[in-house]
């Protein structure tokens, strides 16, 4: 019972906290929706879940998030700076290529690590009529931007 609290907890939408000390105190963010130019593919969805200052590693934060892909959307190659990344399907597939890795679908139940510095080249939904969902967590310096999409 306590690991289905556990999972629930992880997966209940909790606005994202401002880097806080120690504590967990969390405050009021909405979803980051990335708008695509007209022609262009839907992008990805990020909702904060949590974010918390790590009492035991100075200057780095944990932040959770739900990364939601609508059919055919593609996220822009990117790089997550200096965070360590976890990622876990929740539903649907996608397509995802790190650093000069060939292309994986990875599916429900699939997980990556991205280290840091890495770079996502590729992260799109594989289905072009099912919606695609991650749980990404990320360790980061304290204040860092989690994404950084390449320049244009």
């Amino acid at each position: 019972m306590l690991g289905v609290r556990i999972a629930v907890g992880l997966l209940a939408v909790v606005p994202l906290a401002a880097a806080c000390a120690a504590q967990d105190e969390p405050v009021h963010a909405a979803p980051v929706a990335t708008t695509s130019p007209i022609g262009k593919p839907p992008a990805e969805t990020l909702t904060p879940l949590k974010q918390l200052a790590l009492p035991n590693v100075k200057g780095k934060t944990f932040t959770s998030a739900i990364v939601d892909f609508p059919p055919g959307a593609q996220a822009a190659p990117h790089r997550h700076g200096t965070a360590f990344v976890y990622a876990y399907v929740l539903e649907g597939s996608l397509r995802n290529q790190l650093d000069d890795q060939p292309a994986t679908t990875v599916k429900a139940g699939d997980n990556w690590v991205e280290l840091p510095g890495a770079h996502h080249g590729r992260a799109e939904n594989a289905s072009a009529t099912e919606p695609a969902k991650l749980l990404v967590v990320f360790v980061s310096d304290t204040g860092a931007q989690v994404k950084i999409d390449d320049p244009s």
